[in-house]
């Protein structure tokens, strides 16, 4: 082997060895800071758009979830709304029963009227607080056309199922304010309820819908009507309830395992991660050493010319 002091091959082999464990390590520590085993396109493009392709569908399912929230709460006042005017309906059941007995006083029987018109306003103001974000499911108008059922007409709540935008899950206006103003007069307008105060008196040459106990009779038959409408929009807006609260269970697994695999895509093992940092550290002295040994290799051809 020539020995030459322009060329220093063993330095330069040497040189190149810790050049590539100074990469090596640049690499290793960028892993352990970010915690990406895959953090660019450019450490490996497969990976990387299929990671970017699944985090774009995780937003996706973070709005739809939003909008599964959303409609829940909208949901959740309904239920809670409907579940009070079922038990207020009852109580008003349960006093026009006992107003329809003839043999009642008509002081009792006014006592009575008055309870049912609290009662009244009651479900009303009930009907106008279930109201969330601006939007109510008891409050609209029943519509039916040309002997098809016609959705109400009201506020009725919608929200996505999935990240394709497809398909929605909607509930619609249960119009508990048309069915009560039917049952015992719109609100402001007690005629209904104040006529359970009059006379009762078995001689007299009123009908009996004119009578305290007859009208009693009359609004107990519109009060079961009405509570069977109750019911329906019980039934519908728990099934819906339902409906949501599965799909927000679902949504939630499926953002899981999204993430996870994610994970599995481009996250770094990190105690691999820093076993090899120990072990770059260890060449990268190393390689230092080695360096300066080669370095004074010239120094060696020195001593010929002594």
């Amino acid at each position: 082997m020539a020995f030459s002091v322009n060329t220093n091959a063993g330095a330069m082999a040497a040189l190149q060895s810790l050049n590539a464990t100074n990469r090596s390590m640049e690499t290793t520590q960028s892993r352990i800071t970010t915690g990406l085993n895959v953090a660019s396109t450019k450490d490996d493009s497969a990976k990387y758009t299929v990671a970017q392709t699944l985090r774009g569908d995780l937003g996706k399912l973070g709005a739809v979830t939003s909008s599964l929230n959303n409609a829940k709460s909208v949901t959740d006042v309904a239920v809670a709304g409907a579940e009070q005017i079922s038990d207020l309906v009852n109580q008003m059941k349960s006093k026009a029963l006992e107003a329809s007995d003839a043999g009642l006083d008509q002081e009792s029987r006014k006592a009575i009227s008055n309870d049912l018109v609290a009662l009244k306003k009651q479900i009303n103001t009930v009907i106008e607080g279930s109201n969330f974000n601006g939007t109510n499911l008891l409050k609209g108008t029943a519509a039916v056309g040309g002997g098809t059922p016609v959705a109400a007409t009201g506020d009725k709540v919608s929200a996505l199922q999935s990240i394709g935008g497809g398909d929605t899950l909607t509930i619609g206006n249960q119009a508990l304010s048309e069915a009560a103003g039917t049952a015992f007069g719109a609100s402001g307008t007690d005629a209904d309820i104040t006529n359970l105060a009059l006379a009762d008196d078995s001689t007299s040459t009123t009908t009996a819908a004119a009578t305290g106990s007859g009208a009693a009779k009359t609004l107990g038959a519109k009060l079961d009507t009405f509570f069977d409408k109750v019911k329906t929009s019980l039934s519908e807006l728990g099934a819906g309830s339902r409906q949501i609260d599965g799909q927000l269970a679902f949504n939630s697994n499926l953002s899981d395992v999204v993430t996870s695999g994610i994970g599995n895509l481009v996250d770094a093992d990190l105690a691999k991660e820093s076993a090899s940092l120990q072990a770059l550290q260890v060449q990268q002295q190393l390689g230092v050493q080695a360096l300066s040994i080669a370095n004074q290799a010239p120094q060696t051809l020195l001593s010929l010319f002594r």
